[in-house]
């Protein structure tokens, strides 16, 4: 991933791409929410020692307001956002909301966007490409000093198989960027968070499966409830329960200054109709061209009545990522700003969500 400072000239633009990539993030999340009733000691106990909630910021909840914060990170760069609301509708509808990915195209944001086949085909990756300025940036990268994310092997493989004064280099760059990023989703599906791969664009290597566990070990903003689908998010393709399903999409996004490529893999679990958690979705990042190293949004629904005729459920989000840029006195300053926006972002988001899916009801 390429640090946003490097292209930057200014504290504005530093602000400017970090609140929108926030923003754009919270347009496309979904959450974590531990399995709880209503009812349920346990949940106001997450929601007050786990997320640090006051009593009215707990009821606020149950009133159908949302709530937001952002939570305490461990390292400058990771940011944890948190947020719940409860919604007057079915909670399979949140599933389907999710799944929506023609919802997705429609973005303003959302410059390209395709799903995978199963098994995945190098035709479902006929528009994923970088644009001149990323294909410019690639002829003079090297490890260690690159605007674009990449695996140093990455980097020496268009190096060495590019001829970059020919007259179709753009077609060259994208197709051998769209047959390396099949190659490496079909390693990932058989091998795991082991072939996520080092990024060496920039001094210091960034390994995205530790980061990756690193994020989930956080426990105050993941709460050990559902341990099948939180062993699946580390070992898979192992350990896949019964109730899981996979999807996998690429989309050129445009967070900030430079559109951003990614692959995304979504894992959705559905509860029985007597489980108290009736969903989990989990997004996870598994590349993007710039910004993010590692990026992991968690949903749970959790029943919240057992009156089929008012159904209702907790919708709780909680959004981790590693981010580049936030480091740093100029970062510090960033991070700030960026955070705070973000928080707002989120709660107008779950506004967003609540409001259409009880309209819809």
């Amino acid at each position: 991933m390429c640090n946003p400072t490097e292209n930057i000239r200014t504290r504005g633009d530093m602000i400017r791409i970090v609140l929108k990539i926030s923003a754009s993030l919270v347009l496309i999340a979904a959450a974590v929410v531990p399995g709880f009733s209503q009812s349920s000691p346990d949940l106001q106990t997450f929601f007050r020692q786990n997320i640090g909630l006051s009593q009215d910021q707990i009821a606020a909840i149950r009133n159908g307001q949302p709530v937001t914060k952002n939570l305490m990170s461990r390292t400058p760069a990771e940011v944890f956002l948190f947020g719940a609301v409860y919604i007057h509708a079915a909670p399979e509808s949140y599933v389907q909301f999710a799944h929506d990915y023609e919802r997705l195209r429609k973005l303003p944001n959302y410059l390209a966007f395709g799903l995978f086949s199963n098994p995945p085909q190098l035709s479902d990756l006929k528009d994923f490409s970088f644009d001149n300025d990323d294909i410019q940036a690639l002829k003079n990268c090297k490890p260690g000093d690159c605007q674009i994310q990449l695996p140093a092997s990455s980097i020496q493989d268009f190096q060495r198989s590019i001829n970059w004064s020919a007259a179709n280099v753009n077609e060259q760059v994208n197709r051998l960027l769209q047959e390396r990023a099949l190659q490496r989703l079909l390693t990932y599906q058989r091998e795991g968070n082991q072939a996520l791969g080092v990024y060496n664009d920039k001094r210091d290597a960034a390994d995205v499966a530790q980061q990756f566990a690193y994020m989930l070990s956080y426990s105050k903003a993941f709460p050990e409830r559902l341990p099948d689908f939180y062993q699946y998010l580390l070992a898979y393709p192992n350990a896949k329960p019964a109730n899981v399903e996979d999807t996998f999409y690429w989309a050129r996004v445009k967070f900030g200054l430079k559109p951003t490529l990614r692959v995304v893999q979504v894992v959705t679990m559905r509860g029985s109709p007597n489980d108290q958690v009736a969903s989990a979705i989990a997004e996870k990042q598994l590349y993007s061209s710039h910004y993010f190293e590692t990026s992991l949004d968690l949903s749970f629904c959790v029943r919240g009545s057992d009156d089929p005729t008012k159904p209702g459920f907790y919708l709780i989000m909680a959004m981790g990522s590693e981010q580049a840029g936030l480091t740093g006195p100029k970062g510090a300053i960033v991070r700030k700003e960026a955070v705070g926006r973000s928080v707002s972002n989120l709660r107008d988001a779950l506004t967003t969500i609540k409001n259409t899916l009880e309209r819809n009801q």
